[in-house]
């Protein structure tokens, strides 16, 4: 229940609405108090003398109170039920800015399927939460405040008697409302899970039918089905069964009620009106003390949603704009590294003591085996990995003193794993910049190799993609990354072996494209062939994290023993062996 009070800054950028539907709540209560002193007045004035003219007032009063409550609950509800989606509204848009901003590493420790849950499942519970249960537990203590003071005025003694199991009552809603409360934490926990194994079998479809994994993945999506409902059913069992002990607790004071007030009415302490009348204001009683139990159900199963969805509003990202962050105007995109170390925080060193020079304009190729830090050190450049203080240099400024949106609006990436989005071609092209025009769409498509394959489509541009690019081929899709890139017209191009997908013949064809996009251009590229990085200033070779060569293509084949000469006439051999 901690969590809850993390809600009053959402609430309070409302004041005027949360204001109105409280005012309409407490005028609404008040107005049905009214009600039960109206009916036992009737009673007693009806004893006296029966006449149509004292039935019809008194209809007509009841009448009027019913249509003034009627319309008072109609104010409330709009505004608390509207606020309570204004506050959805922006945990929605904080939550998903959020996990904009947040680094991998967040992601490797979080599914998707959670995350996905927590932004819908979870934010319906907190809703809930501000909406019905501020509604419903604004109504219970104003009639219950009413309703208690109105019966101690009519007999004080009646009204101890009408409370004897009250303390039962809160007993009972602090047990079943923690348990409650735990049992929906995992209720919630597992429907990520649940989620997260959907989504890993839309998004791995292709493999799961190559190896002929459909029944097992069903199995096993069964399983975590049956968990599911195994612990739904317990919290439903246990919300089940706490209503009707509400009820009955209520129904025994209700006895009592009866039993001692009876009493009184033949003694004449009370007139029949008045026992009417008290007997009104427990009815009245007897909602909010059933109405209690599903407010702090609602309560229980609100907090616990909002503490996961806190979770990662709280978290604080790792990579963001150092107070001493200050733009630089036009950024010269000479890139330098300066005895760069860099691990992931196992304290397993991914880079060792990696320097080098960049001149504005020049181009560096990377090569190395799989796992030298070839991606890592790209990925140091524009901050999508944070580097070490005094050891990144953009223009001569350490990057880390840039702001972030200045410093990657200078660069476009081209990733290793190539990501599109369910959208046209056109869409993903243009993501890098959106208002360019069609004319300089097409350029950067031809410039990517793209155009032919293209042309094939019906649409052309206009081809939707599928979800993260499922309709394209691996080749295809790196190449719309290209073109999206290219387009960007960026100062610092960063190409992480963006064309291992394609065979020879495109590769020449995009790299003689390229040759014209790069003039100007400072440009890093990684790639495991030979052929794609010979043509580079300089060529950096890496291995276990350390430069260990360096120097153009011609100087690195001719060192004798060297990593990057076994790669090129291994490479050799086995294109001649192609050949053959």
């Amino acid at each position: 229940m901690r969590n809850i009070g993390a809600l009053r800054g959402y609430l309070l950028r409302y004041p005027g609405k949360l204001a109105l539907g409280v005012s309409a709540n407490l005028a609404m209560a008040l107005v049905g108090l009214a009600h039960p002193i109206v009916v036992g007045r009737g009673v007693d004035a009806l004893r006296e003398m029966v006449s149509g003219r004292t039935l019809l007032a008194y209809g007509a009063l009841l009448v009027g109170i019913a249509a003034a409550q009627g319309g008072l609950s109609f104010i409330q509800r709009m505004t608390l039920v509207a606020v309570s989606r204004d506050v959805e509204f922006d945990l929605r848009n904080e939550y998903f800015q959020r996990l904009l901003e947040l680094p991998l590493s967040f992601y490797q420790h979080h599914h998707t399927g959670d995350l996905m849950a927590r932004g819908t499942n979870d934010l319906q519970a907190v809703r809930m939460l501000c909406g019905p249960a501020i509604m419903y537990s604004a109504n219970t203590l104003f009639t219950a405040v009413g309703a208690l003071a109105f019966m101690t005025y009519l007999h004080p003694r009646l009204t101890v008697a009408a409370l004897v199991t009250m303390p039962l009552v809160a007993l009972a809603a602090k047990l079943f409302g923690q348990r409650i409360h735990t049992l929906f934490e995992k209720v919630q926990e597992q429907f990520g899970v649940l989620s997260t194994r959907v989504q890993e079998n839309l998004a791995g479809a292709r493999v799961v039918r190559a190896y002929a994994r459909e029944d097992h993945e069903q199995a096993e999506f069964e399983r975590l089905n049956r968990d599911y409902i195994e612990k739904s059913a317990k919290l439903i069992r246990w919300d089940s069964a706490f209503r009707p002990l509400l009820q009955l607790l209520v129904g025994v004071g209700f006895v009592v009620v009866l039993l001692y007030g009876g009493r009184l009415v033949m003694r004449e302490e009370l007139t029949i009106g008045q026992f009417v009348t008290f007997n009104f204001f427990l009815v009245r009683l007897i909602w909010p003390m059933i109405a209690i139990g599903w407010v702090i159900n609602l309560a229980q199963r609100g907090s616990a949603s909002l503490g996961r969805i806190l979770e990662v509003l709280e978290t604080e990202p790792e990579i963001r704009d150092e107070e001493r962050a200050a733009s630089v105007g036009n950024l010269t995109p000479s890139i330098s590294f300066r005895g760069v170390d860099f691990d992931y925080g196992d304290g397993v060193p991914v880079l060792r003591d990696v320097s080098f020079e960049l001149p504005e304009g020049s181009t560096l190729a990377l090569v190395g085996r799989t796992g030298s830090g070839k991606s890592t050190l790209l990925s140091l450049i524009p901050r999508l990995l944070d580097p070490p203080p005094d050891s990144v240099f953009v223009g001569g400024h350490d990057v880390r003193r840039l702001p972030l949106a200045e410093l990657r609006r200078t660069c476009a990436v081209v990733p290793q794993e190539t990501v599109l989005f369910s959208a046209s071609v056109l869409d993903n092209i243009r993501m890098s910049r959106p208002q360019a025009g069609l004319d300089e769409v097409e350029r950067a498509v031809e410039a990517a190799g793209l155009g032919p394959d293209l042309d094939a489509f019906p649409d052309r541009l206009e081809a939707l993609v599928g979800e993260r690019g499922l309709t394209l081929s691996g080749g295809q899709k790196q190449r719309v990354a290209l073109a999206r890139a290219i387009l960007r017209e960026p100062l610092v191009l960063l190409l992480d072996d963006c064309l291992s997908a394609v065979d020879t013949e495109t590769e020449e064809r995009i790299l003689r494209h390229l040759q014209e996009i790069f003039i100007g251009r400072t440009v890093m590229l990684v790639s495991h062939r030979v052929s794609t990085v010979r043509h580079a200033d300089q060529i950096l070779v890496l291995d276990h994290g350390r430069v260990v060569e360096r120097g153009t293509h011609g100087q690195l084949v001719a060192k004798e023993g060297g990593l990057y000469a076994d790669l090129e006439r291994r490479q050799r051999l086995e294109d001649e062996l192609a050949v053959v």
